[in-house]
């Protein structure tokens, strides 16, 4: 009997082990990290096709989604997709583009966007103005002319936003941390 009892210690142990991990991957991916593969090429050249990227949850619930992050967020017309872009508008703002040039509107101030993580060619060329709602974001691809975005569909609601793209895993020779540009 005493080694059917070390048996039953012995699987106890492993089965409380094994649950405490579940637990703990389960609350890690729901509230503080996310893995996301990048799927196209909108992101390019910064985000490629294939790139695995860490998305933090938990910075958002402290604060707001700022101009120039890279968020993964759920797509406004089919909320089971997951799309990853660039935040260029704030809730409250009206956003231009003429001539490739990005230009934003906040009460009596204008901000003409120097976008330095654009490559030449990948620029946006067509023109545009849209008027952002409260709660609303406008996020576009990094590969403007081949990028389904909200151009497409229209503004993000605050509440479709996942989190921040903060670390690229694979490839492991990109392996790297992500800062929002500075504007």
């Amino acid at each position: 009997m005493n080694g059917f009892r070390k048996f039953l210690l012995s699987v106890w142990e492993i089965l409380e082990v094994v649950f405490i991990a579940v637990v703990t991957v389960f609350l890690i991916r729901s509230f503080l990290v996310q893995p996301f593969l990048v799927s196209g090429a909108s992101m390019e050249p910064n985000f490629s096709d294939g790139n695995y990227l860490l998305v933090d949850e938990i910075t958002y619930r402290f604060r707001e989604p700022s101009r120039g992050e890279v968020v993964v967020f759920r797509y406004p017309l089919d909320p089971k997709t997951f799309f990853i872009k660039r935040i260029v508008g704030l809730p409250g703002e009206r956003i231009v583009s003429q001539n490739g040039q990005i230009r934003i509107f906040r009460d009596d101030t204008e901000i003409s966007l120097e976008e330095n993580y654009l490559v030449g060619e990948l620029k946006s060329t067509d023109n545009f103005d849209y008027k952002l709602g409260d709660d609303k974001y406008f996020v576009l691809g990094d590969n403007r002319n081949h990028s389904f975005d909200s151009r497409n569909w229209g503004a993000v609601s605050r509440k479709d936003i996942i989190g921040v793209a903060r670390l690229r895993i694979l490839p492991i020779q990109d392996f790297g941390l992500f800062e929002a540009p500075v504007y």
